[in-house]
C-alpha cells in the first residue's frame, strides 16, 4: 500500500492500494494496520495519558470520604460539546475510499482473468490440435515400422533358408568329400588279400594315427553294413560282397596292426610315467571296441596281477608261516593289513586312470573286479577250506568252529573292503554283490556247519567232563564206597556253568548268523535252527545230570534193601547189620542231597536259557510271523523229558526219606515210650530217642529241600511228603499200640 501525507483532514487524501499487497503471505492484521497506524497514534496517546495515576473519572476521594474534583475534570466538564473521537470521519472516508478501490482491484483482476481465460483457451484448442495431428503421425509410424519388422521377418526367414541350404549343401559336398576319400581309401584296402604295402602314407605316418584310426573304422564299419545288406541272389552283389570281403579283411589287418603298435607305445609310455602320450593312445584305442582292449590291457599288466611274490607275500601276512596254525585274531589282523594296503594300491591307480582314460569309471571297473576275483578270491581259496560234514576235522586241530570263525573274519573284512573299494571309486560295478558271491560256496550250507560244530564241541565238552569223572572215581577208590558215602559223588553232577559255556556257544553262533544273513526270514530261520540246537543240548545235559541223580538215589535204595534187618539175629550179626544200615542211610541222604543241588542247577540253567532267548533270540525271530511262537514251544518240548525226571527224582527223594524215618522209628522206637507209667507218676513229655533223631533227619533234608526248591515245585514236593509223614506216623503208632506183641 501506498503511503499518503500527514494532514489534519483524513478524507482529503485518496486512498491508493496496490495489487501486489495482496499477493505471497497474504494477512488480513497486516493491512488493516497499514491502513489505520496513521489516524490512530494520537487516540492511543490520550488513552494512555487518561489511564496513568490514581485518579478515578478525574476525582479524588478525600480521607474523610468527601469526593475533591480536579481542575481537569471541571474542564472537561466545560468541553463535553466536543466529540470523543475526532478520528471516525477520517478513518470512515478511509473505508470508503478502500472500499472502492478493492471494488476496482476486483474489476481489474476479473478482467485480468477473463483475458487469461480467453488466452488459455485458444491455446488449450491450438494444443489439442496439435495432439490429434501427432497421433495421427505416430498411428502412420507404427503402421511404417510393422511394415519395416513384417519385411524384415520375410527376409529374415529368406535368408535362414537360404542358409540351411547351403549348410546343407556344405555338408553334402563335405560328405560327398568324405565319401569320395572313403571310396579311394576302401579301394586301396580292395586291392588284393594281405597286401597293404600300397596304402596311402595316412595309414602309416605315426603323426596321423588318430585320424588313420578314425577313417579305418569308418571303413570298416561301411563295408560291413554293405555286406549285411547284400543279396546273395543277384549276382552283382555277391560279387561286390566278395571284393567287400577283402576290404573288410584287409581292415580288420590293419586295424588289429595298427591297435599293437598303440598298445605297445602306450605300455612304454606307462613305464615311462608318462601321462600326455598315455591320455593319447587311450584315447584313439578308444575308437576300438570302445577301449576295451587298452582298458583290459593296462589293469592285466598291474604288478599286483602278475608278480607272483606279491601273492606269496599276501599268503603270509594274511596266514603267517607255512606250517604253522593261523588263529582268527591273527587273520584279522593279517587281512586289515593286507586289504589296507590293496585300497590305497587302487586309490593310486586311480589318480592315473583319471588322468589318462576317456572313460575312467569303466577302467575302474574292471580293475577292481579283477581285485576280488584274482587277488582277493586267491587269498580266500588259501584261507577258508570247507570241511566236510561227514568226516569233521578234529576238535583238537580246531574243528569246524575254527573254519567258521576264519569264515567269518574273512567275510567282515572282504565287506569292509568292498565298502572302501565303493569310496574309491568302481564305476558301475556291483561290488557288494561280487564280494558276496565269493562266499556264496561257504554260505549255502553254512546253517549246517553251524549246527554240526555245535553238536561237536556238544560231544567234546560231554568227553571232557567224563573224563573228569573217571578222574574223580580213580582217586577216590573204594575207601569212600566201603563207607557208603561216595555213591553220589560217583557221577558228574550237573554244572551251572557247563550250561553257561553252552550258551556262550550258540550266542557266537547266533552273531555269525546275523553276519551271513542279510534277509530277515533267512536270518529268522538260521536263529532257530542254532537255537533249537541250545534246547537239545541244554535239555540232554540236565536230564542226564537228573537221571544220574536218581541214579545214586536208586543205588542208595538199593543198600537199605539189602540191609533190613531180620527177626531172631544174634547180637554180632545185629551190629553189624546195623552198622550197615546206617552206611545205607549216610548214602540214601547223601543222594538226597546231591539230587535237591542237581534240582536247583537245573532250575539255574532252564532261567538262563530262557534269559539268553528274551534277550538275544526273540527279538531277531518277531519279525518272521510264527517263528516265535514256534521257539517258545519247542523250548517247552524240550525241557519237559527234565520235569519229567525232576518229578521221578522228588518221587525218590520222599520214598527215601520215608525209609529212613521208618528204619530210625523201628530201630529207636519202644513199646513202652506209648504207655502210661504204672506207678501214677506223671507221664514224661521229653521227647524220645526216636523222636529226636528223626527230627534231626528231617531237618537236615528239608533244608536241603528248602534251598533247592522253589514256587510251586516247594509247596507241591512239602505237602507230598508232609501227607506221606502223616500217614506213616500214624500207621507206626498203630503198630505199636494195638499190636500185643510189641509189649
Amino acid at each position: 500500500m501506498k503511503e499518503r501525507s500527514k494532514s489534519s483532514s483524513a478524507s482529503n487524501l485518496p486512498l491508493i492500494l496496490d495489487i501486489d499487497d495482496f499477493k505471497g503471505d497474504f494477512s488480513f492484521d497486516a493491512l488493516f494496520g497499514n491502513l489505520v497506524n496513521e489516524l490512530l497514534p494520537s487516540f492511543q496517546e490520550e488513552e494512555a495519558d487518561t489511564a496513568d495515576g490514581h485518579s478515578i473519572g478525574g476525582t479524588d476521594v478525600l480521607p474523610n470520604g468527601h469526593i475533591r474534583v480536579s481542575s481537569d475534570a471541571t474542564k472537561f466538564a466545560q468541553g463535553l460539546s466536543a466529540p470523543l473521537f475526532p478520528e471516525v470521519d477520517a478513518l470512515l472516508s478511509l473505508f470508503k475510499d478502500s472500499c472502492r478501490e478493492l471494488v476496482d482491484l476486483r474489476k481489474q483482476i476479473d478482467g485480468k482473468l477473463y483475458n487469461l481465460k480467453k488466452e488459455v483457451s485458444t491455446q488449450d484448442a491450438k494444443h489439442r490440435k496439435t495432439l490429434t495431428e501427432l497421433e495421427k503421425g505416430v498411428d502412420g509410424l507404427f503402421d511404417s515400422f510393422a511394415r519395416l519388422d513384417s519385411r524384415i521377418s520375410s527376409v529374415g526367414q529368406t535368408a535362414a533358408k537360404i542358409g540351411d541350404h547351403l549348410q546343407s549343401a556344405d555338408a553334402q559336398r563335405e560328405t560327398a568329400s568324405q565319401t569320395i576319400e572313403l571310396i579311394k581309401y576302401l579301394m586301396e584296402f580292395n586291392s588284393s588279400p594281405g597286401d597293404l604295402m600300397e596304402l596311402s602314407p595316412l595309414f602309416s605316418d605315426d603323426s596321423r594315427v588318430a585320424e588313420a584310426a578314425s577313417i579305418a573304422q569308418k571303413l570298416r564299419s561301411f563295408a560291413e553294413e554293405d555286406i549285411a545288406r547284400a543279396v546273395p541272389s543277384v549276382v552283382g552283389s555277391v560279387t561286390a560282397s566278395r571284393g567287400l570281403e577283402v576290404a573288410v579283411a584287409n581292415l580288420q589287418e590293419y586295424c588289429n596292426e595298427l591297435e599293437n603298435r598303440l598298445l605297445a607305445r602306450f605300455d612304454a609310455a606307462s613305464q615311462r610315467r608318462e601321462l600326455s602320450t598315455m591320455s593319447e593312445c587311450a584315447k584313439i584305442l578308444s575308437q576300438f571296441n570302445r577301449g576295451t582292449s587298452a582298458m583290459q590291457h593296462y589293469v592285466a599288466t598291474r604288478p599286483m596281477f602278475i608278480d607272483v611274490e606279491v601273492m606269496n607275500s599276501d599268503t603270509r601276512l594274511v596266514l603267517g608261516n607255512q606250517g604253522s596254525q593261523a588263529s582268527p585274531s591273527n587273520v584279522a589282523r593279517g587281512l586289515s593289513s593286507l586289504y589296507k594296503e590293496i585300497t590305497d594300491t587302487i586309490r593310486k591307480e586311480a589318480a592315473t586312470i583319471m588322468a589318462v582314460f576317456p572313460s575312467p569309471n569303466d577302467v575302474m571297473s574292471i580293475l577292481v573286479q579283477r581285485v576280488l576275483e584274482q587277488r582277493v578270491t586267491t587269498l580266500l581259496d588259501k584261507l577258508l577250506s570247507k570241511p566236510s560234514l561227514v568226516n569233521p576235522p578234529p576238535i583238537e586241530e580246531g574243528g569246524l568252529l575254527l573254519y567258521l570263525r576264519m569264515l567269518a573274519v574273512a567275510y567282515e573284512k572282504t565287506q569292509e573292503l568292498a565298502r572302501d573299494l565303493r569310496a574309491v571309486g568302481c564305476g558301475d560295478l556291483d561290488v557288494e554283490g561280487l564280494t558276496e558271491s565269493l562266499f556264496s560256496v561257504h554260505k549255502d550250507e553254512y546253517p549246517e556247519h553251524e549246527q554240526a560244530s555245535l553238536r561237536q564241541l556238544y560231544q567234546a565238552k560231554l568227553e571232557e567232563l567224563r573224563a573228569e569223572s573217571q578222574k574223580v572215581s580213580e582217586s577216590s577208590g573204594t575207601i569212600g564206597r566201603s563207607k557208603g558215602a561216595s555213591v553220589a559223588s560217583s557221577h558228574q553232577p550237573i554244572s551251572v556253568a557247563v550250561v553257561t559255556e553252552f550258551v556262550r556257544w550258540n550266542e557266537e553262533a547266533i552273531s555269525r548268523c546275523t553276519l551271513f544273513s542279510s534277509q530277515p526270514a533267512t536270518l529268522a530261520a538260521n536263529v532257530k535252527a542254532v537255537f533249537t540246537c541250545l534246547l537239545d543240548q541244554v535239555s540232554q545235559y540236565i536230564t542226564d545230570g537228573l537221571e544220574r541223580a536218581r541214579d545214586n538215589l536208586t543205588e542208595a535204595a538199593a543198600l537199605r534193601e539189602r540191609f533190613v534187618l531180620g527177626t531172631n539175629l544174634s547180637r554180632r550179626v545185629a551190629a553189624a547189620a546195623a552198622s550197615a544200615a546206617e552206611a545205607a542211610a549216610a548214602a540214601g541222604e547223601s543222594s538226597f542231597r546231591s539230587f535237591m543241588v542237581a534240582v536247583q542247577r537245573c532250575g539255574s540253567s532252564v532261567a538262563i536259557v530262557q534269559q539268553y532267548f528274551a534277550n538275544s533270540i526273540s527279538r531277531l525271530l518277531l519279525p518272521v510271523d510264527g517263528a516265535h511262537a514256534a521257539s517258545c514251544e519247542e523250548m517247552a518240548t524240550a525241557m519237559s523229558s527234565a520235569e519229567g525226571a525232576a518229578y521221578k527224582g522228588l518221587q525218590q527223594c520222599i520214598e527215601t526219606v520215608m525209609a529212613e524215618v521208618e528204619r530210625l522209628l523201628s530201630a529207636e522206637q519202644k513199646a513202652t515210650d506209648y504207655c502210661s507209667p504204672d506207678d501214677g507218676m506223671a507221664p514224661d513229655h521229653r521227647p524220645t530217642n526216636a523222636c529226636t533223631r528223626v527230627v534231626a533227619y528231617l531237618s537236615r533234608v528239608l533244608e536241603a529241600a528248602f534251598t533247592a526248591l522253589e514256587g510251586l515245585n516247594k509247596q507241591a514236593f512239602l505237602t507230598e511228603l508232609g501227607n506221606r509223614l502223616h500217614k506213616g506216623l500214624l500207621i507206626h503208632w498203630q503198630k505199636f499200640t494195638f499190636n500185643p506183641s510189641m509189649h
